[in-house]
């Protein structure tokens, strides 16, 4: 049952704030928003950071390695301390940690004395802090989020998520070449400490109660559980272990060497990384208004595109087809996503949500590691091209034998009762404002 406090504000007739945006669901949005200014900025930075000391390919793959490693192996712990404490203080720590790392990689790249593994270190200072934030961050807005109209409140959050990536990336690139990549850490690291900040006054009060349980591995035992009954879910998450390791690769080291030897250096880069976020923020508007039955089909087909960047890469097209590649990527993997926010809303129990989303992040991010450390020798003994076109195939093959796993083809959007009443003749002026419903704790 949702508390009054945990349910979507109901609007006044004077307000134009949808009755979904209640405070936690602004504060939340308006944080995510500060860190991802900031986030997408930083990963250019990084990346050129690594190149200014010296660095080549392989180290880039290391630094990237070295963030990826702790965030796969602190997430399921990082899953059931969110769901045995409350969720907004995980957050908030969480930020602080990455403020203090990001503040330290600044310093060091500004006096010119960053060093490999001291760069690896922070980098998986911030790794850790993302292991605990991102499935804290998920239930937090899950259980914010009432059923009824949960796939607008998700579209709309990520919408303005993308929207946030867009400028940031744009705006780092940009700064990445006129004032270094120092000075673009250091504005990551003051949105961090403004986004714990937006998060510190989250509301939890009417949440529902969860028991703390019957200790650590006993959480994550019972998530386990509820993971892997579920075909649907692990049998996406492994398609995902491949196509995030692959995305890792590509976006963390291929990307930034082609647009440095081939489309002349960082901005046409970050560009691209906008344009895909261009296509996130209208894959999102799609969102709002298309409510497919068949959800996870839909955003399952919606995946095949995401091999279209690598393929771009590998040919490789000039800025402008990079560009176009990388915002169709963007609308198809935004379709997914909300799909898939939706499902897990509506089919995982709210005092569950953080761990079966932290299952969810470590299957995704388990090869991230690996990938992103495998990407240099990857290039010397195939060549970059080849690469390119060998990760786009796995990402096509993987997501293919996805649909042969029925309950991804056959799971359906379950109708709120309001909906149900609607159908049935019953006038609901609010029914079209209305998302998929699912469980709610």
């Amino acid at each position: 049952m949702t508390t009054p406090a945990a349910s979507p504000r109901r609007a006044s007739p004077r307000s134009r704030r949808p009755e979904w945006a209640g405070r936690n669901y602004l504060l939340l949005t308006a944080a995510t928003v500060v860190t991802n200014l900031g986030t997408h900025g930083a990963l250019i930075a990084t990346t050129w950071a690594v190149f200014d000391s010296g660095g080549d390919a392989g180290d880039v793959g290391l630094v990237a390695m070295a963030r990826f490693l702790p965030l796969v192996l602190f997430l399921l712990i990082g899953g059931a301390v969110a769901d045995r404490v409350p969720r907004h203080r995980v957050m908030v720590a969480a930020n602080v940690l990455n403020c203090v790392s990001q503040a330290a990689f600044a310093v060091l790249v500004l006096s010119g004395e960053a060093r490999l593994w001291q760069m690896m270190v922070l980098t998986a200072l911030c790794g850790t802090g993302q292991a605990f934030f991102n499935p804290a961050a998920e239930g937090m807005l899950m259980a914010t989020v009432s059923g009824e109209q949960a796939s607008r409140a998700f579209a709309v959050f990520r919408m303005a998520m993308h929207g946030a990536a867009i400028g940031g990336a744009a705006l780092g690139g940009a700064l990445v070449a006129f004032v270094g990549p120092g000075w673009v850490l250091a504005v990551d690291a003051v949105a961090f400490a403004v986004a714990g900040g937006l998060r510190a006054f989250l509301d939890v009060s009417g949440l529902p109660d969860r028991s703390p349980g019957r200790g650590l591995f006993a959480d994550l035992r019972e998530g386990w559980q509820e993971f892997v009954g579920r075909p649907w879910l692990w049998s996406i998450v492994a398609q995902f272990s491949v196509v995030v390791g692959l995305i890792g690769a590509v976006e963390a080291v291929y990307g930034p060497l082609v647009a440095r030897d081939e489309l002349g250096g960082s901005r046409p880069w970050g560009v691209a990384l906008a344009a895909y976020g261009a296509g996130t923020v209208a894959g999102a508007v799609l969102m709002t208004r298309w409510k497919p039955r068949r959800m996870l089909f839909v955003g399952t087909l919606c995946v095949f595109p995401i091999a279209l960047p690598s393929a771009a890469l590998a040919v490789p097209l000039d800025a402008a087809g990079l560009t176009a590649a990388m915002f169709v990527s963007g609308v198809a993997i935004e379709v997914f996503g909300v799909s898939w926010m939706t499902t897990m809303h509506q089919e995982i129990p709210e005092e569950k949500l953080s761990r079966v989303s932290a299952y969810d992040w470590f299957g995704s991010t388990a090869l991230l590691p690996l990938s992103t450390a495998l990407a240099g020798p990857a290039e010397s003994a195939f060549g970059r091209s080849e690469a390119l076109w060998g990760a786009a195939a796995l990402m096509v093959l993987v997501t293919a034998l996805v649909l042969f796993v029925p309950d991804v083809r056959n799971l359906t959007r379950r109708p709120h009762a309001k909906e149900v009443a609607g159908a049935r003749g019953a006038p609901d002026p609010s029914a079209d404002a209305e998302g998929a419903l699912g469980r709610n704790g």
